[in-house]
């Protein structure tokens, strides 16, 4: 595909597709270096400075590298696939593994950090999970990862709390297929409200070795469902 002058906007995300495709359809194999930013800028007719933040993306997505003094040099054909697609395609066992690290170091800062906003979310979707009891197995999961994302938030940590958001979507489909699977709320509608009560309560009174007890248990019971059932 030959390169050609771009339309006016926006510039920096069309160079960085025709940058882009030039690759990814073998114009330029791994291990070519490519034009410099004066002669990229002429041919797509933009400023260097759209160029330089085009390579940048390309860098970003894993497909060229500078290389002080050299240039810079495709090192890949196709992108490097993004965190989330990553966990999209993950067992479901691997993910609830990284969970149980994550939140149980989150709900210990919850502990010792949690302020009375904290505590107000935290009560407000203990309640939600149990009102969820009356939904379906989908509405209920939901509003138990509420939950946990409140205890999550209450760490007082964004990173925790961003990589928490970035399990969620892996955690509802494979908790939806649990639930289904073994019947859960065939017995009780709202399984483990009393022991997420407890790590609500827990949380509450500022004891984290309570908390990491609790979730702990309750996290890795579910883990040993998942290994039993969808390994």
């Amino acid at each position: 595909m030959p390169l050609g002058a771009l339309r006016p906007s926006p510039l920096v995300e069309q160079a960085t597709q025709h940058l882009r495709a030039q690759i990814t359809q073998g114009e330029w194999p791994v291990g070519t270096r490519l034009p410099g930013e004066n002669a990229l800028a002429r041919t797509l007719g933009v400023g260097r400075s759209t160029v330089r933040e085009a390579l940048r993306a390309l860098a970003g997505a894993g497909l060229v590298q500078a290389r002080q003094g050299s240039g810079v040099f495709v090192i890949a054909t196709e992108p490097a696939e993004d965190w989330p697609a990553r966990l999209r395609r993950a067992a479901i066992t691997d993910v609830y593994e990284v969970r149980v690290i994550v939140e149980t170091q989150a709900v210990r800062l919850a502990a010792a950090r949690r302020t009375g906003e904290d505590l107000a979310a935290l009560d407000a979707a203990l309640e939600a999970r149990e009102r969820a009891a009356e939904g379906d197995d989908a509405a209920f999961v939901d509003a138990d990862i509420a939950l946990h994302a409140a205890l999550v938030a209450a760490a007082g940590n964004p990173v925790l709390a961003d990589l928490f958001a970035e399990f969620a979507p892996a955690l509802r489909e494979g908790l939806i297929g649990l639930v289904e699977m073994l019947g859960l709320r065939a017995r009780h509608r709202a399984p483990g409200q009393e022991t997420h009560a407890a790590l609500v309560a827990a949380v509450r009174r500022g004891d984290a070795g309570a908390a990491d007890g609790i979730l702990r248990a309750e996290l890795e019971e579910t883990l040993a469902h998942l290994h039993g059932g969808r390994a």
